[in-house]
């Protein structure tokens, strides 16, 4: 992330918007059931509400050093991993619900993000939901990453990719310059 990013995803302004916007907005209607894993936590301003809306929760971080932070201020709360969501190496089934949150646009290629689509779909029980959101793609939120990694998700094309990755009942929705999406594994 550039250094215009880090410093808004560290805010505490951006932890507000989380709490009170975003989170209630994606996850309505959401059953997280009793083990959630959150793909790509960053700074963590998700993590620390989502530590109380589930009983269990690991979070897979592919940054050494974030995940080293999160552990220090979360590993008492939840399991964090420093891994690659693409491939967590983490057991098939064992979740009943894979969350992401403003993360996916920094998978750098169509075809990682596909991976990481592939391994939600792997580590959900079946009946499990991938809920999540990113930003969609704009000149402003361009310019916000310049020298960083920026590779939005166009919301018509989000459906099929999920569908490829084997979920079903997928739901995409956008609002403002957000979208979320609700994907299930069959039972």
């Amino acid at each position: 992330m550039n250094l215009c990013h880090r410093w808004c995803c560290n805010s505490d302004r951006w932890a507000n918007e989380v709490e009170e916007h975003l989170l209630p907005w994606v996850l309505a209607d959401v059953e997280l059931g009793d083990n959630t894993l959150e793909i790509g936590p960053g700074y963590g301003a998700i993590l620390r509400v989502l530590v109380d809306k589930t009983p269990k929760l690991t979070s897979v971080e592919i940054d050494g050093a974030m995940a080293q932070r999160l552990q220090r201020l979360y590993g008492h709360r939840a399991r964090i991993i420093n891994g690659d969501g693409t491939d967590t190496g983490l057991p098939a089934d064992e979740f009943s619900s894979v969350v992401s949150f403003t993360m996916l646009h920094h998978v750098p290629t169509a075809e990682l993000q596909d991976r990481l689509f592939a391994e939600a779909f792997r580590v959900l029980r079946p009946g499990g939901v991938f809920a999540g959101s990113d930003s969609v793609g704009s000149v402003k939120f361009r310019i916000l990453h310049f020298r960083d990694t920026c590779n939005p998700i166009a919301p018509a094309a989000l459906p099929d990719r999920l569908r490829a990755a084997g979920f079903h009942d997928v739901d995409v929705d956008v609002l403002g310059g957000r979208q979320r999406w609700r994907a299930v594994k069959a039972a």
